[in-house]
């Protein structure tokens, strides 16, 4: 069996050459057994498996990755590594010009693989490796040491740590322990290839045709609303894991999502040209309106006794602070404001009774998108968020006039343009590119049907 993936592999490299090519005469000097099998005790040490890896928590990460037996682990009522049956499967970090080693490890005989059999130290693979019994022990050594970690436990500036409560006095700083969370990389694969089959398997597809059809379906079928998919290593997956390359680097998250209050019902605002009169009248909006006139009404009077006395008119960091404290907690609001009414019905802006002017119906109205091709194009081609910046100063400024004896100048009304802008380019391409990624999940949903 040795002796055969050994030469498989040099079948593989030398398929294209000739016996006489000067390449061909070196590669059969390498994969000769025993010299392919000293190489590859070197090389195991390029590699780690592991159950635990620290790349998945960030790709640039340099610290301790972990090898733990489920069996090792404290059983527990919640789902975890502790789960895993007898015969899972560990995941490899290293150099991955080094996988064939970890392949090789991989080779089944007689029910066990060459690895678990090298944890062993089983006698039976020392004396298939050489006859050189010291030196098939010291390959067989080598082999084992795969799962070990290199070099002293360690975290990264990279990786994450947080401090764990374990006594009883959140005040002493002794009670803490230090964390460094690891990916649970042997739990996350088999997990993906479960929720994999769930939502494209044979069975899956005739539960959900059943349920289409509307006709009876005995076994039943799983789903999982809500999925996120994580993506690892983008380009590169290999970069990360083995496990995590054979899965494109893709990794399913379960939603986790804060409890849905129904504490009052948000009604659609159709009969009105824009929704900032109604912005307007929240709670915290009004307090925070009303903090502005404040500060301006004081900076006002400081400037005109500055004036008569005859100096310049004051400009501190600390003021420049607050306007922007004061604006940064309004287009918080807005936010708010506007998940709030995301909340409602898709498609609720193309009722007829519904005067909201274009841009703030893109803004408000963004499932519509999925109904409504015609609007779909229209709002990507819209600078809906920057019409809406414009719109939120022009509010703001009316708001604060009709308060503030000396009126507002293009200054104030720029600033808070720039200041909104900013938070709804973010808030819309982060939108956008969900909305995109929900499009391309469910067309690859279609596809994996239809095949």
């Amino acid at each position: 069996m040795i002796r055969g993936f050994i030469h498989d592999r040099f079948q593989t490299k030398t398929e294209k050459l000739a016996p006489d090519d000067p390449a061909y005469l070196k590669l059969q000097q390498q994969f000769e057994p025993q010299t392919w099998l000293a190489d590859a005790a070197k090389r195991v040490s390029q590699l780690q498996v592991v159950t635990h890896s620290l790349k998945a928590i960030h790709p640039d990460a340099k610290g301790t990755n972990l090898y733990v037996e489920p069996g090792q682990l404290e059983r527990d009522a919640l789902v975890g590594s502790h789960c895993l049956p007898a015969d899972f499967e560990g995941d490899v970090v290293g150099n991955a010009a080094a996988l064939d080693v970890y392949k090789f490890l991989k080779l089944q005989w007689q029910g066990r693989s060459l690895l678990e059999r090298a944890l062993e130290g089983d006698k039976a693979l020392v004396e298939a490796l050489s006859d050189d019994r010291a030196m098939a022990q010291s390959w067989v050594q080598a082999f084992a040491n795969i799962v070990e970690p290199k070099g002293a436990p360690s975290s990264h500036a990279r990786g994450k740590q947080l401090y764990w409560l374990v006594g009883d006095e959140p005040g002493d700083d002794t009670n803490y322990r230090l964390l460094a969370p690891l990916y649970a990389t042997a739990l996350a694969h088999p997990f993906h290839a479960r929720l994999s089959e769930a939502r494209f398997g044979e069975h899956a597809k005739a539960g959900r045709k059943a349920r289409r059809d509307d006709v009876g379906f005995e076994d039943g079928y799983a789903d999982y609303p809500n999925l996120a998919i994580q993506k690892f290593g983008g380009t590169k997956p290999q970069n990360i894991s083995q496990l995590n390359s054979e899965r494109g680097g893709q990794n399913y998250l379960l939603p986790s999502l804060p409890p849905h209050w129904a504490s009052r019902e948000i009604t659609a605002p159709l009969r009105t040209e824009s929704v900032f009169p109604r912005f307007g009248r929240r709670t915290p909006v009004r307090h925070l309106v009303n903090d502005l006139v404040s500060w301006m009404r004081q900076n006002l009077r400081e400037d005109e006794k500055r004036q008569r006395q005859g100096k310049a008119p004051r400009k501190t960091v600390q003021d420049r602070n607050l306007h922007n404290d004061l604006v940064a907690s309004l287009a918080d609001e807005l936010l708010l404001f506007t998940f709030e009414l995301h909340r409602l019905p898709a498609g609720w802006s193309a009722d007829a009774d519904c005067r909201l002017v274009p841009a703030e119906q893109y803004w408000l109205d963004p499932g519509r998108a999925e109904l409504d091709t015609e609007f779909d194009s229209a709002r990507r081609q819209s600078q809906w968020h920057e019409e809406i910046a414009e719109r939120v100063a022009r509010w703001l400024r009316h708001a604060i006039d009709r308060r503030v004896k000396a009126g507002l100048g293009d200054p104030e009304h720029d600033f808070w343009t720039g200041k909104i802008e900013t938070v709804m380019e973010s808030f819309r391409r982060q939108l956008d590119d969900l909305q995109d990624v929900l499009r391309n999940d469910d067309e690859d949903q279609d596809e994996g049907e239809a095949a």
